[in-house]
């Protein structure tokens, strides 16, 4: 960590170069003697992914920000606001401390926590951070986590693990074995040292095979921001359950959070009618825990298929996804543009031979305006056009 990149001269440097393109600002060169201008880059583009991801470390004086990968890597701070809300308590562990981000909102509601980061660079960036911050209750360790844990006498309330899930042999990867560190290999050490371990993973991380590999799973937590899937976690502890509690989320929205059991999902049996006058499409979060039968139940509202992910009611109500109000439906053929009298909608495809793009190359159906046309297959297994009208949440 260059410290210089703290002098005033430099921060008044890099925000009057805020807007400036990166390849000019690259040509320009670096005006200190003491600071490289591939340094100044790394801030002024950190600054920039911050802006959105991370607001107070963007808006705050003194940040220093580290490399892009890390900054691709760590959390928002809405989710880490989330995960900070159900990880409360004394002490807790973040094995993977990284840029902080996490940590610095586990210290919002811990009393004590305990940054491990192996990467030395990176555990000062987060402790200088954190000092500018002045957030006093978090103590930096440089170490590799698992031999942290081997080696320490403390047990926590909580640790909390983010594997990597790049490896210098096999790539990006998914499956929680081939994630560093190896959660699967190193459980029983790990709950040995804590009352409660969480596991974040990847969003495209298939749920049943997570179960399998983990097996101790008491709670999954599916969170998106904005409807896109962000991460999952896994909360693990060393007592047996019977069943896994599911809650799914979508922050920065109005739809409701839901919870329900593994059990009730797979128990759970839908009502399959014709579409009716308003239909509804889930929220990414509840799509990506595959309980559709469960939402059929629980928002007492039918699907359009066994297949389609589509669901249907003659009355509105509070539903975890999208809400629309049926105008017409039609046979799908080539002619269904003229039919409708439509040169631009947005489209949606369920359980339909024919991908979006297909569609608007073939129909000349441009992206955009307020009505949305969902093609799918009925229970009759007719191929429909419904268009539709958003419903305000």
């Amino acid at each position: 960590m260059n410290t210089a990149l703290l002098q005033p001269e430099v921060r008044a440097y890099l925000q009057e170069h805020e807007q400036t393109p990166l390849h000019a600002f690259l040509l320009k060169g670096s005006p200190f003697k003491d600071i490289t201008v591939q340094e100044l880059a790394q801030q002024l583009e950190g600054k920039r992914k911050a802006k959105g991801k991370l607001p107070r470390w963007h808006n705050t004086a003194d940040i220093l920000f580290p490399p892009k990968l890390n900054m691709e890597q760590t959390s928002s701070e809405a989710t880490a606001s989330y995960k900070a809300s159900i990880m409360q308590g004394t002490t807790l562990a973040d094995g993977t401390g990284g840029f902080g981000i996490d940590t610095y909102h586990f210290a919002q509601t811990n009393k004590q926590v305990t940054h491990i980061e192996m990467d030395a660079s990176l555990s000062r960036l987060a402790q200088s951070n954190t000092e500018v911050l002045k957030q006093e209750n978090i103590e930096f360790i440089v170490d590799d986590s698992i031999h942290y844990f081997e080696t320490c006498d403390t047990r926590f309330d909580t640790i909390f693990l983010d594997p990597g899930r790049r490896t210098d042999v096999k790539g990006k990867v998914f499956m929680l074995k081939d994630c560093l560190p190896n959660v699967p290999l190193y459980k029983n050490l790990l709950l040995s040292k804590c009352n409660t371990l969480w596991i974040k993973t990847s969003p495209i991380l298939d749920i049943a095979a997570g179960i399998e590999e983990l097996r101790s799973v008491t709670e999954i937590h599916i969170v998106a921001v904005k409807n896109e899937v962000k991460e999952l976690l896994w909360k693990l502890t060393s007592q047996r359950y019977k069943d896994i509690k599911f809650t799914v989320i979508n922050l920065q929205s109005s739809d409701p959070v839901v919870s329900f059991y593994h059990s009730d999902a797979l128990n759970a049996q839908a009502v399959i009618e014709t579409p009716q006058k308003y239909l509804y499409e889930p929220n990414s979060a509840l799509m990506k825990s595959g309980a559709f039968n469960w939402v059929s139940t629980y928002f007492n509202v039918s699907k359009l298929h066994e297949h389609s992910h589509l669901y249907t009611s003659e009355e509105l109500i509070s539903f975890a996804g999208r809400r629309f109000v049926i105008e017409q439906i039609v046979p799908y053929s080539k002619r269904i543009a003229k039919e409708l009298g439509i040169t631009k909608a947005n489209i949606t495809t369920r359980n339909f031979p024919m991908q979006v793009d297909a569609i608007r190359k073939k129909l000349k159906i441009k992206d955009g305006g307020d009505v949305y046309l969902f093609f799918t297959t009925l229970d009759d297994g007719k191929k429909v056009v419904i268009s539709t009208k958003k419903v305000a949440q």
